[in-house]
């Protein structure tokens, strides 16, 4: 039998015309298989675990029986695709053919209306329109009462059969089914399974003669079995697998008799096989009469002196220890050897930490040397203040030493002198650095309000987008930033001030007008010569006048998110603070509060400058424990709250007063080589659960699992009293209160509790 593949060919069985779909059979590779796997060289397939149902082939024919030696050609004649779309499709079902009339099976083709989809299926003819309704009322999902079935237009009554409406066995005729109804329980056609794309009928071409062929219509059943899967073979060159063919009946189980059954395994004896020496036979053979053996290779054996056991024992023994000293000399020379690298790489380790050190000291120096040359950042003036007070308490202790009376008077009047000196030039380095650094923050607001949105997408790429605002933005940046440039020609300043009075005419109001004023004076001035020094003054008002435009958020809309000022009058009244020192109201953020504040004090302003006029202390120290405690715990502990809780106050008391500004261990005193670290790192840093270390004694004391045998008792003894002066001070502080728990002073007398809570409410 010759079939043809189906499966490659286009599916238009899957119309909403057609009831039943065709799962495409497994056999097609079977069949090949029992032609081609002798002509072709193979290689075992592998096992296809998601096995297809089972396609079984049943011929039911019209005509007479065929002979076993006809071949049989499997036609499946698709309709065309391109008329898909145009027409609903149809697959016809061939009914089997039965002796008796009534059980005989005709084709029915239903017409719903008024879609017009058309659905094919195969009914006896002995069926009344009853059993049809009832039919497609479980298959459509209405009720059977409002399905309406005609013929020719004249509606059928329910006991009506097939055969009384004139269909033939074999036939086919044509219903129109419609719902009485439509706006309740329309009928739509059924989807068709989509598990397989093989038709229900295809159409078998027999060969009965050498030039004779006749056409058998064969219907095809599927089946809900699978077929195991039994092995086959692939071609080594098209990569073609071939399945080992598989029958298609049900292995038939036998029957349960009630006798419980054990397997071979079970009733075996398990074996053991062992090889044993045999005894051998063997014989020798000498000269007789009759019989010669030479003699030219025989050894002559002669035996040697008699050695006792106790001979033997010692032997062994001598070459035991011979070994023995020869292995443990080696041995001995391999650990010195390791020994000796270990020394050394331990001094080139100790010798690249001190140059580590001596580095970092330089370092340290020269930056500091660099900070009071060269001050920039409040920081910086800072630390030349708190210099210029430890040099003159110095002197002053040096003259009251060794001068007296008017000696003494006169050289304090020349110390005054120089300091004042020094203050009027720490001032002038001061405006100095205050106008550079007005011109940087300018730049950077100005960057900020041109810069456009950015929002980062799903697959991490960052996305910038340029709205009217920032547009708008950076054309004014670019032109503040052009009219502040110095060594521009006539012409080329001309054009500048050209381009700034038509982009500020765009606006009429007071500010508008003084622009175009000046420019207009610039602009005549240049025209009469005069030189470029003395417009520095007209120059240096038109800029700033354009940055005040362009701070204006009328005339700059970005410009309104980042203003300090709110244009709503209503946020005015929030987070705002008196300040007593200069007598202004400004936000919190301008204030110095410290944790156990309970009262707003003085802004950051008028603290700096009382810190300049009296005390001259440098605070930076204090702000480098902490920016580095809060990066140590941040990476430890991301959800850590008290170390955003302390300020450079409360970490100034803990280290000054509480720690004594020196180590724990070895009491050195240089704050930059001090660090706050957790007293058992099992625990979150806490005021109460810290150690004032250097650097190289903190990564030592992470490193110690049991504090009570690493540390003296004494020294655990001075360290608990630390932390319960330390709880005892931040318990005051309400914002720490409910981090304190009563009890014991070591970490692992209270549960560390860390939940948000709101910051102490400031009294305004």
């Amino acid at each position: 039998m010759e079939e043809r593949d189906t499966a490659s060919e286009p599916d238009h069985s899957t119309e909403a015309g057609n009831l039943y779909t065709a799962v495409p059979p497994q056999s097609s590779s079977q069949v090949q298989s029992s032609s081609q796997t002798q002509a072709e060289p193979e290689e075992p397939a592998e096992e296809q675990p998601d096995q297809q149902p089972e396609m079984k082939v049943v011929i039911r024919t019209l005509t007479p029986s065929l002979t076993s030696d006809q071949e049989i050609q499997l036609d499946p004649a698709p309709p065309d695709p391109s008329q898909d779309a145009l027409i609903p499709q149809e697959s016809e079902v061939i009914i089997q053919e039965s002796d008796d009339v009534g059980n005989s099976t005709a084709t029915v083709k239903i017409l719903i209306m008024p879609e017009g989809h058309m659905m094919t299926m195969a009914f006896t003819i002995g069926l009344t329109a009853q059993d049809l309704k009832n039919h497609f009322a479980s298959e459509l999902r209405v009720p059977s009462d409002i399905i309406q079935i005609k013929l020719n237009g004249v509606a059928i009554e329910n006991q009506q059969t097939l055969m009384s409406l004139g269909v033939q066995p074999h036939g086919t005729v044509q219903l129109e089914m419609s719902s009485l109804d439509p706006e309740n329980y329309p009928i739509k056609p059924v989807k068709p399974q989509q598990e397989c794309s093989m038709p229900d009928v295809i159409t078998v071409r027999v060969q009965t003669d050498v030039n004779t062929f006749q056409d058998v219509v064969v219907e095809i059943e599927r089946a809900t079995q699978k077929k195991p899967f039994l092995g086959g073979y692939r071609h080594k060159i098209s990569k073609t697998d071939y399945h080992h063919a598989a029958v298609q009946t049900v292995a038939k189980r036998r029957p349960d008799r009630g006798v419980e059954m054990f397997s071979k395994d079970t009733q075996t004896v398990v074996l053991k096989s062992q090889a044993q020496q045999c005894t051998i036979n063997t014989s020798t053979q000498m000269t007789k009469i009759g019989l010669y053996v030479s003699n030219m290779k025989d050894k002559l054996l002669t035996p040697g002196t008699y050695i006792t056991a106790d001979q033997l024992h010692s032997t062994r023994l001598k070459a035991v220890i011979t070994i023995q000293t020869y292995t443990r000399r080696w041995r001995a020379q391999r650990l010195t050897a390791q020994l000796r690298l270990d020394k050394e790489l331990q001094l080139v380790r100790m010798e690249r930490e001190e140059r580590r050190k001596i580095e970092e000291k330089e370092e340290q120096i020269r930056d500091e040397y660099c900070r009071r040359m060269n001050p920039r950042k409040k920081e910086d003036f800072a630390l030349l203040y708190s210099a210029l007070e430890k040099w003159r308490q110095d002197e002053v202790e040096r003259i009251n030493a060794t001068l007296s009376g008017a000696e003494r008077k006169a050289a304090l009047c020349v110390l005054l002198k120089e300091e004042t000196q020094l203050i009027a030039s720490i001032g002038s380095h001061r405006i100095t650095a205050g106008e550079r650094n007005q011109e940087k923050a300018v730049q950077v607001f100005l960057n900020k309000c041109a810069a456009p949105k950015t929002w980062r997408a799903f697959d991490g790429t960052m996305t910038q987008m340029d709205t009217p605002e920032s547009i708008r933005a950076k054309e004014l940046r670019d032109l503040y930033n052009s009219i502040n440039l110095n060594y521009l020609s006539q012409e080329e300043r001309l054009d500048v001030l050209l381009t700034l009075k038509h982009t500020v005419k765009e606006h009429d109001c007071k500010l508008t007008k003084q622009i175009v004023e000046l420019i207009d004076r610039e602009a005549d001035l240049l025209l009469r010569g005069v030189k470029e020094s003395n417009l520095e003054g007209l120059r240096k008002r038109i800029a700033t006048l354009f940055l005040q435009y362009i701070k204006t958020p009328t005339f700059n809309p970005q410009v309104s998110r980042f203003l300090q000022v709110p244009q709503d009058p209503a946020q005015l009244k929030k987070n705002i603070y008196f300040c007593r020192g200069c007598s202004s109201y400004l936000l919190s953020t301008d204030f110095a509060l410290t944790a156990s504040a309970r009262v707003v004090g003085l802004c950051l302003q008028c603290s700096e400058l009382d810190n300049e006029a009296r005390c001259q202390k440098d605070s930076s120290h204090y702000k480098t424990i902490l920016k580095r405690l809060r990066e140590t715990e941040a990476e430890s502990s991301p959800d850590t709250k008290i170390t955003y809780l302390l300020q450079e106050q409360d970490l100034q008391y803990l280290v000054d007063v509480v720690w004594g500004a020196q180590s724990a261990l070895c009491a050195w005193n240089d704050l930059h080589d001090l660090v706050l670290v957790r007293w058992d790192r099992h625990w979150e840093w806490s005021p109460w659960n810290c150690i004032l270390l250097t650097k190289d004694e903190a990564a030592t004391h992470y490193k110690v699992e049991n504090m009570e045998k690493a540390y003296g008792e004494a020294f655990i003894r001075n360290i608990r009293l630390k932390h319960a002066q330390a709880r005892k001070y931040f318990s005051q502080i309400r914002a720490m209160a409910e981090y304190v728990h009563d009890g014991d002073s070591t970490p692992a007398a209270h549960s560390d509790l860390l939940v948000t809570k709101p910051i102490t409410t400031l009294t305004k």
